[in-house]
């Protein structure tokens, strides 16, 4: 894809004493990266498929060559952080929705950084979530929130992104989870259907198994054969598309699906972690449904809770519409990191 900036300063200068620093958030599909050249000022911007490079080393190295830095001087970049849609529990990293697979340490001496910081992409999506701006979240339903208390965070994409944040005296703590992971909960026979086609692929259907990409088109799948039509191959992409226009009543059916089943493990995400601050929706697929998420099921579902429905109204959901808020979440991890080194 062709570069981006947020800001366009040619040739790029640096207010860092070591120089501008490289982030990058990296999921299943597209690896996203940037240079911080001072405070909250993120340029350069290109997006890379994935698909298109056999390591991440290949990726990153292909970054650091591109007319976005390359071509406006910037060379020496010594630290740099990266957030990656997997868990990140030793130095050794494999990828859940992608073959990527790297050691920190190997990858840092290969691109011959100072300091390089890997963490998850959901932890540094939700160290994000205090830095946004009204301009770059939407609010679906009702609901306010109450001051100091957590906020939780959702995102469906190639996979089923979960975190939150926990206030603290010194601030906030972004929590490290693979929330994506439980096992899935039907709210309905409509649902238990679809947990029972899934079942003949899956020993085990985890909520990113619908709550994803790919689960849109299981969900597409379990709903023609309980229709008793012929399911066409259709991705995901497609599924969305005839859905927004209006020209496929099933695949209309299977969005207003997903977005409820979305709804039910939201409220599950903000009764579990008491989320009085709000739920957060990123992820690449939520945020693309524009006014069709806004008039779903899904804040119905949301607040669908028996006895703690009148608790539920009261917590607001938001989709963030930020266009690379992960940028900002991993730079301030990155800073923490410098600070203490």
């Amino acid at each position: 894809m062709t570069a981006q900036s947020l800001q366009t300063p040619s040739p790029l200068t640096t207010d860092y004493i070591g120089g501008p620093r490289l982030l990058a958030d990296i999921g299943g599909t597209n690896a996203r990266f940037a240079l911080e050249t001072a405070p909250g000022k993120i340029e350069a911007i290109e997006v890379l498929a994935c698909a298109a490079y056999p390591t991440i080393a290949d990726a990153l190295v292909a970054y650091l060559a591109s007319p976005a830095v390359a071509g406006k001087g910037v060379t020496g970049i010594r630290n740099g952080a990266i957030a990656i849609a997997n868990p990140v529990t030793s130095d050794m990293v494999r990828m859940t929705n992608h073959h990527w697979q790297f050691s920190i340490e190997a990858l840092r001496r290969e691109v011959n950084f100072d300091i390089l910081v890997v963490v998850n992409d959901f932890t540094a999506l939700a160290s994000s979530l205090p830095q946004l701006s009204a301009t770059q979240k939407h609010q679906v339903g009702g609901g306010a929130a109450v001051p100091g208390t957590p906020l939780g965070l959702i995102g469906a994409g190639t996979g089923l992104g979960v975190s939150g944040l926990i206030p603290g005296k010194d601030g906030w703590t972004a929590l490290l989870s693979e929330g994506g992971h439980v096992s899935f909960s039907p709210v309905n026979a409509k649902e238990v259907a679809i947990l029972q086609f899934a079942w003949k692929e899956f020993e085990h259907v985890s909520a990113e198994r619908l709550m994803s990409g790919a689960g849109i088109e299981l969900i597409y799948r379990a709903l023609a054969d309980q229709q008793g039509v012929a399911a066409e191959p259709l991705s995901a992409a497609d599924i969305s598309t005839r859905a927004l226009a209006g020209e496929c009543p099933l695949c209309d059916d299977v969005i207003e699906t997903f977005c409820r089943m979305l709804g039910t493990i939201a409220s599950n995400i903000a009764i579990t972690l008491g989320a009085q601050g709000g739920i957060y929706i990123g992820g690449g697929i939520v945020p693309r449904l524009g006014e069709r998420f806004d008039r779903s099921g899904f804040r119905a579902r949301f607040e669908q809770k028996g006895r703690f429905n009148k608790y539920l109204c009261q917590v607001p959901t938001w989709v963030i519409t930020a266009e690379y808020p992960a940028f900002v979440g991993v730079s301030a991890i990155l800073s923490e990191r410098l600070a203490a080194a």
